[in-house]
């Protein structure tokens, strides 16, 4: 199956099988031989060529997750930089930069009780059309600490035996935004919602760009499966989030100031770690929208 990485923004880039062929505008250093990838050769806050376009796009599909260092973009270009790839997604509880509800504050310091991502996730996939991918720009980082790890739901879900896969398919999943948002952004200052997203998704979920198949389920939202007693739903959720967290489907990103990452939400679950208190970390998100998973 082809498609484009674009979303609404229309087709530029199209998968194709080849993965060896070589880049010409970028420089692309794989931090495994399955996820995660830093890029460089490029300046985002300068416009981007069409070639430099599709081969962004090619680096997120082969690689679920790209790192570029050393950017200095301004708000606007940092939306701009998401456009690219298809309307921009406004977060149902987060805090956001003032008049801009599409730019997402990611702060935390001595007096935070928390940190963004704290657990294994995919960034909202209570939405019944959870964003297809999420920009992150730190300028401000710990001096120790603070990395973010990426995991391959490809990975995870080729790793299952062949009953379980049997098992899940055709499968679906409830996705509840309620017990994590509320009160969640208290110390910002954001008032609750009446009611927050709340959606139905199937387990395994095709790749709308690549085809591939991924588990789409996570400790953060999903909340039961669809049609099995609820004991054995919590037994089977149980053991996948334990299976997508093994170290061989993993990356880790150590962040320095003025870094960005974008991940795929449609194949990959990340986790923040808040090992740097007193210290601040501190930045910005742009999300882009997505479709329904099928």
């Amino acid at each position: 199956m082809q498609g484009s990485l674009r979303g609404n923004a229309g087709p530029r880039y199209r998968h194709t099988a080849d993965e060896s062929a070589p880049y010409e505008t970028i420089t692309i250093d794989k931090l495994t031989p399955i996820i995660g990838a830093e890029i460089s050769g490029i300046d985002l806050s300068q416009p981007l060529s069409n070639r430099q376009h599709d081969e962004v796009h090619r680096a997120l599909a082969e690689n679920l997750v790209i790192f570029f260092r050393d950017q200095h973009i301004t708000p606007d270009q940092h939306l701009a930089f998401g456009r690219l790839f298809g309307d921009l997604h406004v977060h149902p509880a987060a805090p956001h930069e003032p008049g801009k509800p599409d730019l997402m504050i990611i702060h935390a310091d001595k007096d935070s009780p928390r940190a963004n991502g704290e657990g294994w996730h995919t960034d909202v996939s209570c939405d019944l059309e959870p964003p297809m991918g999420s920009i992150l720009y730190i300028k401000t980082c710990p001096p120790k600490g603070g990395d973010t790890l990426f995991a391959s739901m490809y990975a995870a879900y080729e790793a299952l035996s062949d009953r379980m896969k049997t098992y899940l398919e055709g499968m679906t999943a409830i996705h509840d935004g309620e017990q994590v948002y509320r009160g969640l952004y208290k110390n910002f200052g954001v008032a609750d919602k009446p009611q927050y997203p709340r959606a139905e998704h199937p387990v395994i979920r095709t790749h709308p760009v690549t085809g591939k198949k991924a588990l789409y389920v996570n400790r953060g939202f999903t909340r039961a499966l669809v049609g099995v007693p609820r004991d054995e739903g919590d037994g089977i959720l149980r053991y996948l989030y334990e299976h997508m967290e093994n170290p061989l489907f993993q990356c880790r990103f150590r962040w320095r100031e003025n870094s960005i990452a974008f991940w795929d939400n449609r194949c990959v679950q990340h986790r923040a770690m808040w090992d740097y208190w007193p210290h601040t970390r501190s930045g910005n998100r742009v999300t882009v929208a997505g479709d329904k998973p099928y």
